[in-house]
């Protein structure tokens, strides 16, 4: 197998400090790599770009090294990814829409985040263009004889996203699901240019609400990594404490929420006891529900005192005790069962091939956790297991959940039983030359990925945030086929993507 520092020795190295090599290669060298992406040997872990550049970052399976390619010096094309690995494609289309260059051989060119109504085309590229007025958005068809097209949001019934489903149908067997999604584009990257280090965080953890710290602590990650700065050990094992509580906040959530979907209330309802149990302990621990704005580059912003300590030792208890019942109760709750047991399987291949995060890959078969592959502190000192399953179904992705909440609470005890004593934030100086930096933190969904450059004076020259939502939301659409319609929001809340965290 082609290996992957190989790959990005061919290349010109760029200059500075990056945890992981980033090197400016040619075109042709480029299109070796979306090639090598086709073939499996390695996996996509983002796309992005920028007035007259675009960067790939790739995973090499099955080692774990990570890599950053380029292309520079462009003026307005660069040869498609997507043209060979089709997980590109909704990437590169927001390419076009943020800087205007053109993926040649892209097979949809039709826009994905821009919907026509922004005041500047090209937001990401340093130059105005004049602005197209909104056109019909020209939805695949399929073709069949009594087929029905059911268009569906983007304003839905529930307190949830926009976000626009059209499906087509045989009576009520969906033929095919199609998304258009960019209804939340908030220009969040555009906003990060040119903040400063506190401003760029604040916007990063108000990228997916429900994600805050994870996108905290990933952007926190990517400064770090450029300007080479270590922070002090209480303050890592304080940033995984934050994420392990939002990731049982977020699961617990989820859990009942496919419940009720499924038509069983009595779960959600215990459930939801439990999630506004963990935000108020984490209240108490750290002075927000939500624990925003609680991680920042160098540390964190609160420290844990001996109160915050107590609520979360007795938030343990009382999940260990209540929750193995209401496990019970989903397991043994036929009328459960029948709605997910083999609704909305997405094929472990399919996860495997667009490189699924979370408990969406998980459950499919790909057992990819960030926390392990890349041991990020201080989960290169804590023991947990990653469970996996391979059916792929509503179930699957419910048991991950569960299996993944009883670790999370192992590795709670564990951060509380050996949290260091010391300070909580280093400082940071003057950076006084353009750095970049790159990091990977595990969400409650997945892999969320930064990408930063700093320019002299210490702000962000540019930022980009990848949500593993990219790579799991064309999944949906994938695992809805031949399903009926009415199982749809079942299946949608099982994968439960942020529509936030994609549309920027």
């Amino acid at each position: 197998m082609p290996a992957l520092t190989d790959l990005i020795l061919e290349g010109r190295p760029v200059e500075g400090h990056h945890p992981w090599p980033r090197t400016v290669v040619d075109p042709t060298t480029w299109t070796s790599a979306a090639l090598m992406l086709a073939e499996e040997h390695w996996t996509l872990l983002g796309l992005w770009g920028e007035t007259n550049a675009v960067h790939m970052a790739l995973l090499e399976k099955p080692a774990g090294a990570v890599g950053i390619i380029s292309l520079e010096g462009l003026e307005d094309s660069y040869p498609s990814v997507a043209q060979h690995h089709p997980p590109a494609l909704r990437l590169e289309r927001a390419i076009r829409d943020l800087v205007g260059l053109e993926p040649q051989g892209l097979p949809d060119t039709r826009p994905w985040l821009d919907h026509g109504r922004w005041e500047t085309r090209f937001p990401l590229a340093g130059r105005a263009a004049p602005v197209v007025k909104a056109m019909p958005y020209e939805f695949l068809r399929a073709e069949g004889e009594s087929l029905h097209q059911i268009p569906v949001g983007p304003v839905h019934a529930g307190i949830i996203e926009p976000g626009h489903f059209r499906f087509t149908a045989y009576g009520e067997t969906i033929v095919r699901l199609e998304e258009r999604l960019g209804y939340v584009h908030k220009g969040i990257e555009a906003l990060m240019t040119g903040a400063s280090l506190d401003r760029a965080v604040q916007l990063a953890g108000r990228t997916s609400g429900d994600s805050t710290v994870a996108y905290a602590f990933a952007f926190s990650r990517a400064v770090e990594a450029a300007i080479q700065l270590e922070v002090p050990p209480r303050a890592a094992w304080l940033r995984a404490l934050m994420a392990e509580l939002e990731r049982l906040a977020n699961h617990l959530g989820d859990i009942g929420a496919v419940c009720n979907d499924a038509a069983f209330p009595l779960m959600h309802t215990h459930c939801g006891v439990l999630r506004e149990r963990i935000l108020r302990a984490a209240d108490t621990a750290f002075g927000h529900r939500l624990m925003r704005d609680r991680v920042k580059p160098g540390g964190v912003t609160t420290d844990l005192e001996d109160d915050g300590i107590v609520a979360l030792l007795s938030l343990v208890a009382e999940i260990r005790q209540k929750f193995p019942v209401l496990v019970e109760l989903y397991d043994n709750t036929a009328s459960l069962q029948d709605r997910t047991v083999g609704t909305g399987m997405l094929r472990p291949e399919l996860a495997r091939q667009y490189g699924a995060g979370g408990f969406i890959g998980r459950a499919s078969g790909r057992g990819f956790d960030v926390r392990r592959e890349l041991r990020y502190p201080p989960y290169d000192s804590l023991v947990f297991d990653v469970p996996v399953l391979s059916e792929g179904d509503v179930n699957a992705r419910v048991w991950i959940r569960i299996r993944e909440v009883e670790q999370s609470l192992s590795l709670i005890e564990q951060i509380l039983g050996q949290l260091p004593a010391g300070p909580v934030r280093t400082e940071i100086l003057d950076i006084g030359e353009t750095r970049e930096g790159l990091a990977l933190v595990e969400s409650f969904r997945g892999d969320v990925l930064i990408w930063l450059r700093l320019g002299k004076n210490g702000r962000i020259d540019r930022c980009h945030m990848r949500d593993p939502s990219w790579f799991q939301w064309p999944l949906l659409e994938a695992a809805i086929e031949g399903n009926i319609v009415a199982d749809f929001p079942l299946c949608n809340k099982s994968f439960n993507c942020s529509y936030s965290g994609h549309d920027l």
